[in-house]
């Protein structure tokens, strides 16, 4: 989980700016209303390191050749999206929002690379994270994605995106690592939001039907699943088409932590807090930063870790405790057993805890 220190106003900067995200799944995604949190290690954004792309660019022709092969278009119930072969049995990871139409039993299929089309069957899913892992049968031997590692990327590193932008399969656009540690919310299903945690930002244009896809390294390697894209609405408030630049991908590490889950069980389960806050007023005492205890699940882990209603919450894990997000991130990325180190308030003194989180119910 990133740090997210840094003013308010920065972080509502892309609101100022009026842009929204939408995910970038072949059917038009609905707007978001809190777009993006920019933590304070990651300000460097598209324009500003955009200068090093030349410097940072790969060779996307070798990209192409050896990695399009496990990259695949896929079609549910009428909506279009990508995804990418991790097992070479022909399990497929892909975004939750690209399968959505096909749960309940739509028709699912994928087309690979060389043409071919199988029907899938949906292994799991996860609308907290929107990820998902789909299945083909009577495949074998298929070619699988190398998997890299998202907590060694560097921001103005090269990337390549691959998926199946409007439904034109076997597409590649390359950019940058713009930034990282975003936050960013996207629609999920039965009105609720889905949170990319720590998600890659990126140049590379990450359009409609790119959803699921590949974010790849300039060795290859998968580093994120993109999944959603900004844009700038029109003067009728309705969002223009066309990607502006301003692309976010899953990192890698979670993505293949949840899909390893979801293909051993078929199913995710998330880590328990039990406690809800509120970010302090903006009338607090001057510069003061923290998250106000509203509720504490009795025999929860908050519970036992001994917190109160009325506490400050000022850190977590480290980090300074700026946004409920927060909190919510920890319960995506950690799982039961895990402990987490709270700093808080109580009464004007201050304190330290380790909540040992439990699995939800």
């Amino acid at each position: 989980m990133s740090s997210s220190g840094e003013p308010r106003q920065r972080r509502a900067l892309l609101l100022a700016l009026g842009v929204v995200v939408l995910i970038a799944a072949g059917v038009a995604g609905a707007l978001i209303a809190n777009a993006v949190n920019s933590p304070s290690n990651a300000t460097t954004t598209t324009a500003t390191a955009a200068a090093g792309s030349s410097s940072s660019s790969c060779n996307v022709i070798s990209i192409a050749d050896e990695e399009l092969p496990s990259v695949v278009t896929i079609f549910a119930a009428g909506g279009v999206g990508s995804g990418e072969v991790i097992r070479s049995d022909g399990y497929i990871l892909t975004n939750n929002h690209v399968i959505l139409p096909a749960v309940g039993g739509g028709p699912l299929q994928v087309v690979f690379n060389d043409g071919s089309a199988a029907a899938a069957t949906i292994t799991g899913r996860d609308p907290l994270t929107d990820l998902a892992v789909i299945h083909v049968s009577g495949k074998s031997d298929l070619r699988t994605i190398s998997v890299g590692n998202s907590s060694t990327l560097r921001i103005g590193q090269g990337a390549v995106a691959l998926g199946a932008p409007l439904g034109l399969s076997s597409t590649v656009t390359s950019g940058i690592v713009s930034a990282l540690g975003r936050t960013v919310h996207v629609p999920g299903e039965a009105s609720q939001t889905a949170l990319l945690v720590d998600a890659v930002q990126t140049d590379a244009a990450i359009n409609p039907g790119n959803s699921g896809g590949a974010l790849v390294n300039c060795s290859g390697d998968l580093i994120g699943v993109p999944t959603a894209g900004a844009t700038v609405p029109s003067p009728s408030g309705e969002a223009s088409g066309g990607s502006i630049g301003l692309g976010f991908a899953i990192p890698v590490n979670l993505a293949t932590m949840v899909a390893d889950e979801i293909i051993a069980t078929g199913t995710v389960t998330h880590s328990f807090i039990g406690i809800q806050t509120e970010p302090l007023p903006a009338t607090t005492e001057s510069g003061a930063q923290g998250l106000r205890v509203a509720v504490v699940v009795p025999s929860s882990p908050a519970a036992s870790a001994g917190l109160r209603v009325g506490d400050i919450i000022t850190s977590i894990d480290g980090q300074p405790a700026t946004s409920t997000d927060q909190l919510m991130a920890v319960t995506l990325t950690k799982r039961a057993g895990d402990r987490v180190e709270i700093g808080y308030k109580r009464d004007g003194s201050s304190a330290t805890t380790t909540i040992t989180l439990t699995a939800r119910s």
